[in-house]
Protein backbone atom coordinates (compact mmCIF):
# COMPACT_ATOMS: atom_id res chain seq x y z
CA UNK A 1 0.00 0.00 0.00
CA UNK A 2 2.79 2.42 0.94
CA UNK A 3 4.66 1.74 -2.28
CA UNK A 4 1.57 2.49 -4.36
CA UNK A 5 0.98 5.75 -2.51
CA UNK A 6 4.59 6.79 -3.07
CA UNK A 7 4.18 5.98 -6.75
CA UNK A 8 1.19 8.31 -6.87
CA UNK A 9 3.14 11.12 -5.22
CA UNK A 10 6.04 10.77 -7.64
CA UNK A 11 3.61 10.92 -10.57
CA UNK A 12 2.59 14.47 -9.62
CA UNK A 13 5.42 15.67 -11.84
CA UNK A 14 3.38 14.48 -14.84
CA UNK A 15 0.09 16.06 -13.74
CA UNK A 16 -2.07 17.17 -16.65
CA UNK A 17 -2.61 20.91 -16.80
CA UNK A 18 -5.20 22.75 -18.93
CA UNK A 19 -4.22 24.35 -22.21
CA UNK A 20 -4.40 28.14 -22.12
CA UNK A 21 -5.62 29.82 -25.32
CA UNK A 22 -5.46 33.60 -25.83
CA UNK A 23 -7.56 34.70 -28.82
CA UNK A 24 -7.18 38.06 -30.56
CA UNK A 25 -9.00 39.07 -33.77
CA UNK A 26 -8.08 42.45 -35.24
CA UNK A 27 -7.26 44.05 -38.60
CA UNK A 28 -8.26 41.03 -40.65
CA UNK A 29 -6.19 38.55 -38.70
CA UNK A 30 -6.95 36.00 -36.00
CA UNK A 31 -4.24 35.13 -33.52
CA UNK A 32 -4.57 32.14 -31.19
CA UNK A 33 -1.67 31.73 -28.77
CA UNK A 34 -1.65 28.36 -27.04
CA UNK A 35 0.29 27.35 -23.95
CA UNK A 36 0.15 23.55 -23.97
CA UNK A 37 1.94 20.29 -23.34
CA UNK A 38 2.75 19.73 -27.01
CA UNK A 39 4.35 16.30 -26.48
CA UNK A 40 1.11 14.94 -25.02
CA UNK A 41 -0.80 15.98 -28.17
CA UNK A 42 1.88 14.63 -30.50
CA UNK A 43 1.81 11.30 -28.65
CA UNK A 44 -1.93 11.03 -29.26
CA UNK A 45 -2.73 10.86 -25.55
CA UNK A 46 -6.41 11.22 -24.69
CA UNK A 47 -6.28 14.00 -22.11
CA UNK A 48 -10.03 14.05 -21.44
CA UNK A 49 -10.45 13.26 -17.75
CA UNK A 50 -6.79 12.25 -17.45
CA UNK A 51 -5.00 13.35 -14.29
CA UNK A 52 -1.47 12.17 -15.04
CA UNK A 53 0.34 11.32 -18.27
CA UNK A 54 1.87 8.27 -16.55
CA UNK A 55 -1.63 6.74 -16.56
CA UNK A 56 -2.12 7.19 -20.31
CA UNK A 57 -2.18 4.28 -22.75
CA UNK A 58 0.73 5.77 -24.67
CA UNK A 59 2.77 6.95 -21.68
CA UNK A 60 5.90 5.35 -23.14
CA UNK A 61 5.48 7.26 -26.40
CA UNK A 62 4.97 10.48 -24.48
CA UNK A 63 8.12 9.93 -22.44
CA UNK A 64 10.08 9.25 -25.65
CA UNK A 65 8.87 12.53 -27.14
CA UNK A 66 9.54 14.35 -23.90
CA UNK A 67 13.19 13.30 -24.14
CA UNK A 68 13.62 14.75 -27.65
CA UNK A 69 15.34 18.11 -28.16
CA UNK A 70 13.11 21.14 -28.63
CA UNK A 71 14.01 21.55 -32.33
CA UNK A 72 12.69 18.10 -33.19
CA UNK A 73 9.46 18.71 -31.30
CA UNK A 74 8.91 21.95 -33.20
CA UNK A 75 9.40 20.09 -36.48
CA UNK A 76 6.53 17.73 -35.69
CA UNK A 77 4.00 20.42 -34.76
CA UNK A 78 2.69 21.10 -38.34
CA UNK A 79 1.16 17.60 -38.55
CA UNK A 80 -0.90 18.34 -35.45
CA UNK A 81 -2.06 21.65 -36.88
CA UNK A 82 -3.29 19.93 -40.05
CA UNK A 83 -5.56 17.72 -37.94
CA UNK A 84 -6.85 20.72 -36.01
CA UNK A 85 -7.63 22.65 -39.19
CA UNK A 86 -9.68 19.69 -40.37
CA UNK A 87 -12.06 20.13 -37.42
CA UNK A 88 -11.86 23.17 -37.90
CA UNK A 89 -10.31 24.65 -34.76
CA UNK A 90 -11.48 28.19 -35.60
CA UNK A 91 -14.55 29.43 -37.43
CA UNK A 92 -15.60 33.02 -38.15
CA UNK A 93 -19.26 33.66 -38.95
CA UNK A 94 -19.62 29.92 -39.52
CA UNK A 95 -16.76 29.69 -42.02
CA UNK A 96 -13.60 27.72 -41.30
CA UNK A 97 -10.40 29.71 -40.81
CA UNK A 98 -7.22 27.90 -41.81
CA UNK A 99 -4.60 28.51 -39.15
CA UNK A 100 -0.89 28.50 -39.85
CA UNK A 101 1.90 28.12 -37.38
CA UNK A 102 3.91 31.24 -36.68
CA UNK A 103 6.18 31.50 -33.67
CA UNK A 104 6.67 28.39 -31.54
CA UNK A 105 8.73 28.32 -28.38
CA UNK A 106 9.66 25.08 -26.61
CA UNK A 107 11.48 25.78 -23.33
CA UNK A 108 14.95 24.32 -23.02
CA UNK A 109 16.65 22.53 -20.14
CA UNK A 110 13.44 21.43 -18.43
CA UNK A 111 13.76 18.26 -16.35
CA UNK A 112 12.37 15.19 -18.13
CA UNK A 113 10.28 14.55 -15.04
CA UNK A 114 8.35 17.77 -15.68
CA UNK A 115 6.06 18.73 -18.57
CA UNK A 116 7.33 21.31 -21.04
CA UNK A 117 4.81 24.06 -21.64
CA UNK A 118 5.17 25.13 -25.26
CA UNK A 119 3.99 28.53 -26.48
CA UNK A 120 2.56 28.22 -29.99
CA UNK A 121 1.30 31.20 -31.99
CA UNK A 122 -1.28 30.37 -34.67
CA UNK A 123 -2.44 32.91 -37.25
CA UNK A 124 -5.34 32.98 -39.73
CA UNK A 125 -6.93 35.43 -42.15
CA UNK A 126 -10.36 36.81 -41.25
CA UNK A 127 -12.71 38.41 -43.81
CA UNK A 128 -13.60 42.07 -43.44
CA UNK A 129 -16.78 42.81 -41.52
CA UNK A 130 -16.71 39.54 -39.56
CA UNK A 131 -18.84 39.59 -36.42
CA UNK A 132 -18.40 36.33 -34.47
CA UNK A 133 -15.80 33.68 -33.84
CA UNK A 134 -16.03 30.18 -32.37
CA UNK A 135 -13.35 27.79 -31.16
CA UNK A 136 -13.72 24.00 -31.27
CA UNK A 137 -11.35 22.13 -29.00
CA UNK A 138 -10.59 18.61 -30.26
CA UNK A 139 -11.89 15.53 -28.46
CA UNK A 140 -9.10 14.10 -26.36
CA UNK A 141 -7.55 17.53 -25.89
CA UNK A 142 -8.43 17.78 -22.21
CA UNK A 143 -9.41 21.10 -20.67
CA UNK A 144 -8.81 24.44 -22.32
CA UNK A 145 -9.13 27.93 -20.83
CA UNK A 146 -10.07 30.29 -23.67
CA UNK A 147 -9.45 34.01 -23.11
CA UNK A 148 -10.40 36.74 -25.56
CA UNK A 149 -7.90 39.59 -25.76
CA UNK A 150 -7.87 43.17 -27.01
CA UNK A 151 -11.52 44.12 -26.42
CA UNK A 152 -13.68 45.47 -23.63
CA UNK A 153 -15.66 42.94 -21.58
CA UNK A 154 -13.81 39.99 -23.15
CA UNK A 155 -15.04 36.41 -23.22
CA UNK A 156 -13.41 33.93 -20.84
CA UNK A 157 -14.52 30.31 -21.01
CA UNK A 158 -13.64 26.76 -20.11
CA UNK A 159 -13.84 24.08 -22.80
CA UNK A 160 -13.56 20.33 -22.37
CA UNK A 161 -12.28 18.11 -25.16
CA UNK A 162 -14.86 18.00 -27.97
CA UNK A 163 -16.57 21.25 -26.89
CA UNK A 164 -17.29 24.24 -29.12
CA UNK A 165 -17.47 27.68 -27.59
CA UNK A 166 -20.56 29.83 -27.87
CA UNK A 167 -20.32 32.48 -30.61
CA UNK A 168 -17.95 35.19 -29.37
CA UNK A 169 -18.52 38.75 -30.56
CA UNK A 170 -15.35 40.12 -32.13
CA UNK A 171 -16.23 43.55 -30.78
CA UNK A 172 -16.30 42.25 -27.21
CA UNK A 173 -19.09 42.37 -24.68
CA UNK A 174 -19.37 38.62 -24.07
CA UNK A 175 -17.88 38.66 -20.59
CA UNK A 176 -19.62 36.28 -18.22
CA UNK A 177 -22.26 37.54 -15.85
CA UNK A 178 -21.45 37.42 -12.15
CA UNK A 179 -23.59 34.32 -11.57
CA UNK A 180 -22.16 32.57 -14.62
CA UNK A 181 -18.58 33.27 -13.49
CA UNK A 182 -19.42 32.09 -9.96
CA UNK A 183 -20.97 28.86 -11.24
CA UNK A 184 -18.24 28.12 -13.79
CA UNK A 185 -15.40 28.39 -11.26
CA UNK A 186 -16.98 26.08 -8.65
CA UNK A 187 -15.98 22.91 -10.56
CA UNK A 188 -12.49 24.36 -11.13
CA UNK A 189 -12.02 24.66 -7.36
CA UNK A 190 -13.57 21.28 -6.65
CA UNK A 191 -11.40 19.61 -9.29
CA UNK A 192 -8.29 21.02 -7.64
CA UNK A 193 -9.20 19.03 -4.51
CA UNK A 194 -10.86 15.97 -6.05
CA UNK A 195 -9.18 14.35 -7.81
CA UNK A 196 -6.08 16.47 -8.48
CA UNK A 197 -5.16 17.91 -5.07
CA UNK A 198 -3.51 14.96 -3.38
CA UNK A 199 -1.44 17.19 -1.09
CA UNK A 200 -4.55 19.09 0.03
CA UNK A 201 -6.49 15.82 0.41
CA UNK A 202 -3.82 14.42 2.74
CA UNK A 203 -3.78 17.65 4.77
CA UNK A 204 -7.56 17.59 5.20
CA UNK A 205 -7.41 13.91 6.18
CA UNK A 206 -4.79 14.88 8.74
CA UNK A 207 -7.29 17.31 10.25
CA UNK A 208 -10.00 14.64 10.21
CA UNK A 209 -7.80 12.02 11.89
CA UNK A 210 -7.28 14.03 15.08
CA UNK A 211 -10.51 13.15 16.87
CA UNK A 212 -13.86 11.41 16.57
CA UNK A 213 -15.58 14.52 17.94
CA UNK A 214 -17.06 17.17 15.67
CA UNK A 215 -15.93 20.26 17.59
CA UNK A 216 -12.14 19.77 17.11
CA UNK A 217 -12.70 19.16 13.41
CA UNK A 218 -14.80 22.33 13.05
CA UNK A 219 -12.16 24.40 14.83
CA UNK A 220 -9.44 23.15 12.51
CA UNK A 221 -11.40 23.38 9.27
CA UNK A 222 -12.63 26.89 10.19
CA UNK A 223 -9.06 28.09 10.84
CA UNK A 224 -7.80 26.47 7.66
CA UNK A 225 -10.65 27.89 5.54
CA UNK A 226 -10.27 31.42 6.88
CA UNK A 227 -6.51 31.42 6.28
CA UNK A 228 -6.45 30.02 2.77
CA UNK A 229 -9.30 32.34 1.76
CA UNK A 230 -7.14 35.33 2.75
CA UNK A 231 -4.02 34.32 0.83
CA UNK A 232 -6.04 32.97 -2.10
CA UNK A 233 -7.57 36.43 -2.54
CA UNK A 234 -4.28 38.26 -2.02
CA UNK A 235 -2.45 35.94 -4.39
CA UNK A 236 -5.14 36.17 -7.07
CA UNK A 237 -5.01 39.97 -6.82
CA UNK A 238 -1.25 39.87 -7.26
CA UNK A 239 -0.64 41.53 -3.88
CA UNK A 240 1.27 38.53 -2.51
CA UNK A 241 3.45 36.30 -4.62
CA UNK A 242 5.75 33.62 -3.23
CA UNK A 243 7.65 31.29 -5.58
CA UNK A 244 6.40 27.73 -5.83
CA UNK A 245 9.89 26.53 -4.92
CA UNK A 246 9.21 27.93 -1.44
CA UNK A 247 5.47 27.31 -1.08
CA UNK A 248 5.37 23.69 -2.24
CA UNK A 249 8.01 22.32 0.21
CA UNK A 250 6.33 24.21 3.06
CA UNK A 251 2.95 22.71 2.14
CA UNK A 252 4.57 19.27 2.27
CA UNK A 253 6.09 20.13 5.67
CA UNK A 254 2.64 21.17 6.93
CA UNK A 255 1.32 17.73 6.03
CA UNK A 256 4.15 16.09 7.98
CA UNK A 257 3.51 18.26 11.04
CA UNK A 258 -0.21 17.52 11.19
CA UNK A 259 0.34 13.79 10.69
CA UNK A 260 3.06 13.53 13.36
CA UNK A 261 0.99 15.48 15.87
CA UNK A 262 -1.93 13.11 15.23
CA UNK A 263 0.29 10.21 16.25
CA UNK A 264 1.23 11.76 19.60
CA UNK A 265 -2.04 13.52 20.43
CA UNK A 266 -5.62 12.28 20.56
CA UNK A 267 -7.23 15.67 21.25
CA UNK A 268 -7.11 19.23 20.02
CA UNK A 269 -4.22 21.14 21.62
CA UNK A 270 -4.58 24.82 22.42
CA UNK A 271 -2.00 25.79 19.81
CA UNK A 272 -3.16 23.58 16.94
CA UNK A 273 -5.84 25.94 15.47
CA UNK A 274 -3.21 28.71 15.25
CA UNK A 275 -0.73 26.36 13.60
CA UNK A 276 -3.43 25.21 11.17
CA UNK A 277 -4.20 28.87 10.40
CA UNK A 278 -0.56 29.42 9.47
CA UNK A 279 -0.55 26.34 7.26
CA UNK A 280 -3.78 27.53 5.67
CA UNK A 281 -2.00 30.68 4.54
CA UNK A 282 0.50 28.48 2.68
CA UNK A 283 -2.19 26.34 1.07
CA UNK A 284 -4.00 29.49 -0.06
CA UNK A 285 -0.89 30.52 -1.98
CA UNK A 286 -0.95 27.10 -3.63
CA UNK A 287 -4.57 27.60 -4.64
CA UNK A 288 -3.69 31.05 -6.00
CA UNK A 289 -1.09 29.50 -8.32
CA UNK A 290 -3.84 27.35 -9.83
CA UNK A 291 -5.98 30.42 -10.48
CA UNK A 292 -2.92 31.99 -12.07
CA UNK A 293 -2.90 29.13 -14.59
CA UNK A 294 -6.59 29.55 -15.38
CA UNK A 295 -6.84 33.30 -15.14
CA UNK A 296 -9.77 35.18 -13.65
CA UNK A 297 -12.11 37.32 -15.77
CA UNK A 298 -11.37 40.93 -14.88
CA UNK A 299 -14.98 42.02 -15.12
CA UNK A 300 -16.18 39.27 -12.77
CA UNK A 301 -13.11 38.80 -10.59
CA UNK A 302 -14.91 38.59 -7.24
CA UNK A 303 -17.68 36.14 -8.27
CA UNK A 304 -15.13 33.87 -9.97
CA UNK A 305 -12.84 33.98 -6.94
CA UNK A 306 -15.72 33.16 -4.59
CA UNK A 307 -16.86 30.34 -6.89
CA UNK A 308 -13.38 28.82 -6.90
CA UNK A 309 -13.22 29.01 -3.11
CA UNK A 310 -16.66 27.41 -2.76
CA UNK A 311 -15.50 24.60 -5.02
CA UNK A 312 -12.42 24.08 -2.84
CA UNK A 313 -14.58 23.92 0.30
CA UNK A 314 -17.01 21.47 -1.28
CA UNK A 315 -14.05 19.30 -2.24
CA UNK A 316 -12.66 19.37 1.30
CA UNK A 317 -16.04 18.53 2.84
CA UNK A 318 -16.45 15.68 0.36
CA UNK A 319 -13.07 14.24 1.42
CA UNK A 320 -14.10 14.37 5.09
CA UNK A 321 -17.54 12.88 4.42
CA UNK A 322 -16.09 10.03 2.34
CA UNK A 323 -13.52 9.22 5.03
CA UNK A 324 -16.16 9.17 7.79
CA UNK A 325 -18.53 6.96 5.79
CA UNK A 326 -15.78 4.51 4.86
CA UNK A 327 -14.62 4.12 8.46
CA UNK A 328 -18.19 3.71 9.72
CA UNK A 329 -18.91 1.09 7.07
CA UNK A 330 -15.73 -0.77 7.97
CA UNK A 331 -16.70 -0.80 11.66
CA UNK A 332 -20.16 -2.19 10.94
CA UNK A 333 -18.80 -4.83 8.59
CA UNK A 334 -16.13 -5.95 11.06
CA UNK A 335 -18.21 -5.98 14.25
CA UNK A 336 -21.68 -6.86 12.98
CA UNK A 337 -22.92 -3.64 14.58
CA UNK A 338 -26.51 -4.33 13.62
CA UNK A 339 -26.51 -7.12 16.24
CA UNK A 340 -24.86 -5.05 18.98
CA UNK A 341 -26.46 -2.84 21.64
CA UNK A 342 -27.09 0.73 20.59
CA UNK A 343 -23.92 2.04 22.26
CA UNK A 344 -21.63 -0.59 20.69
CA UNK A 345 -21.30 0.98 17.25
CA UNK A 346 -20.21 4.26 18.84
CA UNK A 347 -17.64 2.49 21.05
CA UNK A 348 -16.39 0.35 18.15
CA UNK A 349 -16.16 3.40 15.91
CA UNK A 350 -13.99 5.27 18.42
CA UNK A 351 -11.59 2.33 18.80
CA UNK A 352 -11.37 1.67 15.08
CA UNK A 353 -11.05 5.37 14.31
CA UNK A 354 -8.01 5.72 16.58
CA UNK A 355 -6.35 2.71 14.94
CA UNK A 356 -7.06 4.05 11.46
CA UNK A 357 -5.85 7.48 12.56
CA UNK A 358 -2.49 6.11 13.71
CA UNK A 359 -1.89 4.06 10.57
CA UNK A 360 -3.21 6.73 8.23
CA UNK A 361 -1.23 9.49 9.92
CA UNK A 362 1.95 7.42 9.68
CA UNK A 363 1.44 6.91 5.95
CA UNK A 364 0.66 10.59 5.47
CA UNK A 365 3.83 11.54 7.37
CA UNK A 366 5.97 9.28 5.19
CA UNK A 367 4.48 10.74 1.99
CA UNK A 368 4.92 14.26 3.31
CA UNK A 369 8.58 13.65 4.16
CA UNK A 370 9.14 12.29 0.65
CA UNK A 371 7.52 15.39 -0.84
CA UNK A 372 9.74 17.69 1.22
CA UNK A 373 12.82 15.84 -0.09
CA UNK A 374 11.50 15.77 -3.65
CA UNK A 375 10.53 19.45 -3.75
CA UNK A 376 13.73 20.71 -2.17
CA UNK A 377 16.42 18.43 -3.57
CA UNK A 378 15.07 16.64 -6.66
Amino acid sequence: MLSSLLAVTMARAHEVQPTIGDLTVAEGQAELVLELNLEAFLAGINLDGLEDTDDAANAVGYDALRALPDAEIMGRAPDLLDAWNALPLLTVDGQAVALRGAEISVPEQVSEDLPRVTRWQLLGDVPAGAAQVQVTWPAGGGAMVLRQQGVEAPFTGYLDGGDTSDPIALAGGDAQSGWAAFASYIPVGFDHILPKGLDHILFVLGLFFLSTKLAPLLWQVSAFTLAHTVTLALGALGLVKVPGSIVEPLIAASIVYVAVENIYLSHLSRWRPFVIFGFGLLHGLGFASVLGDFGLPEAQFIPALIGFNVGVELGQLTVIAMAAVLIWAAVRAASGAQLQPAEAPVRDYAVTFRAVSLVGSLLIAVIGVWWVIERVFL
